[in-house]
């Protein structure tokens, strides 16, 4: 039965999952653009401020997305969630205003100069500009990631009379998975990127336009990627260790681990069955569930029946959601050491099987955040803080029927804002390219003498 709480858990999902790509694109495009910046002063090359003022076109189109779409996530808190906000409020209150603070402010002061100041501000303050506006969105991505950590692993805290009153700033911030999360975020923002930056200039090769810029961004971008995605997976482990020690319950939903059990089997794939408590047509491997989770062969994992089903999360989800985020994790991986394999053969940029696979693989970075999304917050359910306040005890006293009507609103408006419109102009930017700028069009009056490039560029 759709109720209130059901149909308010959607729409939040709904308004997320829109929201999420966006910061995330923008915080890989933001670091890319500094370092691109940065070789662009260093070598005096035109090409790397062509790179520049491509990305900084979609840069600048994600930007504005992301910040639309993030309103809509602050008003819900108050239209959905009420009661979240009068019981959490002296916690997450103050940990939005520290983002507004610090992260925002930096973003607002400076994304204006980074975006139109080309032709306006010296080179010195136009670089300075971009490292504030990257600074500015990487310290948004840790207050919001401190707080839905805080959310998961609660701590600094006590609770009474159904609210939280803080005794450690300290431990409540810097909460047993604030760290290990927020770098995972990071290392998911910068190589659902790079696989943006990959796919697109792929295209480009594949069509032989614009080489030389679609040449640096893949071979630039397929060198991060061999080194991130590695990274990733290590930072994903440990993730995964405390969610473990601080969340069985979610490592259980996610192994569908039904039954305490020493030695757990990883399963590849089976169905589920939250009503009888089992899993079906499974397929397996021994030990490696434990392995993964606990580092031992032989480690005990916590079965979901354990507790009572009322405080069981829905399995489905994050055993699903967390399968796909590690397939394709392995397929980015798989993906860096194919580029690398080919650049030692010096055959990198024209190979068109994969040119056209790298294209194919564009948006799998974004799913990959959507996965994790999904197994991080499903596997939490039923609290909306682990353990202590459950999500059904916080909806606002609001109909069923009202719900629905703003969760379709949200639809259709979001469907065109994001579905027609941002792709709309996304594929008038790519479909334009990149201006080649000359060197007497070159900003700041400087005249660069471009150095040659060679026909080889698989040393880029």
């Amino acid at each position: 039965m759709l109720t209130t709480v059901l149909l308010s858990r959607i729409q939040f999902a709904f308004t997320i999952s829109m929201h999420i790509l966006f910061p995330a694109f923008s915080i890989g495009l933001a670091t890319f653009l500094l370092i691109m910046e940065s070789m662009w002063l260093a070598t005096k090359k035109v090409i790397y401020l062509n790179i520049c003022k491509f990305w900084m076109k979609i840069f600048a189109l994600t930007f504005g997305m992301g910040v639309v779409s993030g309103i809509v996530m602050e008003f819900q808190l108050g239209t959905n969630w009420s009661l979240m906000t009068k019981s959490v409020g002296d916690v997450l209150g103050a940990l939005f205003t520290y983002e507004v603070l610090t992260a925002f402010f930096i973003e607002a002061g400076f994304l204006g100069v980074m975006i139109f100041g080309w032709n306006r501000v010296g080179p010195k303050l136009h670089y300075f500009a971009t490292a504030l506006v990257t600074l500015g969105v990487t310290l948004s991505a840790f207050w919001i990631l401190a707080a839905n950590s805080w959310m998961q692993t609660p701590a600094g805290v006590t609770f009474n009379a159904g609210h939280f009153g803080v005794t450690s700033w300290m431990q409540l911030i810097f909460n047993p998975s604030t760290l290990p999360r927020f770098v995972h975020m990071l290392l998911a923002a910068y190589t659902s990127t790079l696989f943006a930056i990959v796919g697109i200039s792929a295209f480009y090769l594949a069509h032989k336009r614009h080489l030389e810029l679609a040449q640096i961004c893949f071979s630039f971008a397929l060198w991060a990627l061999l080194i991130l995605t590695p990274l990733q997976i290590m930072v994903g482990d440990t993730v995964g260790l405390i969610i473990h020690q601080y969340q069985p319950m979610k490592t259980a939903a996610m192994e569908a681990v039904w039954h305490t059990q020493a030695g757990a089997p990883f399963i590849i794939f089976a169905w589920p069955d939250m009503g009888s408590a089992t899993n079906l047509y499974t397929i397996s491997i021994p030990h490696l569930a434990s392995v993964f989770n606990t580092h031992e062969w032989n480690g005990t994992l916590q079965g979901l029946t354990s507790v009572v089903p009322g405080d069981r999360p829905y399995v489905p989800f994050a055993f699903f959601g967390f399968r796909l985020m590690v397939g394709l994790g392995l397929l980015m991986l798989l993906i860096a050491f194919l580029g690398l394999i080919l650049r030692i053969r010096a055959r990198l940029f024209t190979t068109s099987w994969f040119l056209r696979a790298c294209q194919y693989c564009t948006p799998i970075g974004f799913i990959a955040l959507w996965a994790g999304w999904i197994t991080a917050e499903t596997g939490r359910q039923p609290w909306v803080v682990y353990n202590y306040l459950r999500t059904a005890d916080v909806a606002s006293p609001i109909s069923a029927g009202q719900v629905w009507t703003s969760l379709s609103l949200i639809i259709i408006v979001y469907g065109l804002i994001f579905g027609v419109f941002y792709f709309r102009y996304l594929k008038r930017i790519l479909q334009h390219g990149p201006d080649d700028l000359k060197e007497s069009e070159m900003p700041f009056s400087y005249m660069h003498t471009q150095v040659p490039v060679s026909d080889n560029k698989e040393d880029t």
